[in-house]
């Protein structure tokens, strides 16, 4: 009976773990996606920057260069 008992209980342990595990992930995975978006806004203007620069640099192509 004790034996029984025992394997239920560790039966148990087991899926709570196994539980505990998933919300760890899921946290990671929140985690890496607020450090993600604070990346995007905090570099937003600059890529943005980035960007409009080349496609400036592309209109003008054959151009003389505008140094500001």
């Amino acid at each position: 009976m004790i034996d029984y008992l025992r394997i239920l209980l560790h039966a148990r342990l087991d899926r709570d773990e196994r539980g505990a595990s998933a919300v760890e992930y899921g946290l990671l995975v929140a985690g890496i996606a607020a450090v993600i978006i604070l990346a995007v806004f905090m570099l937003g203007e600059t890529v943005t920057g980035l960007f409009n620069d080349t496609k400036d640099a592309i209109d003008n192509e054959g151009q003389t260069p505008v140094t500001p």
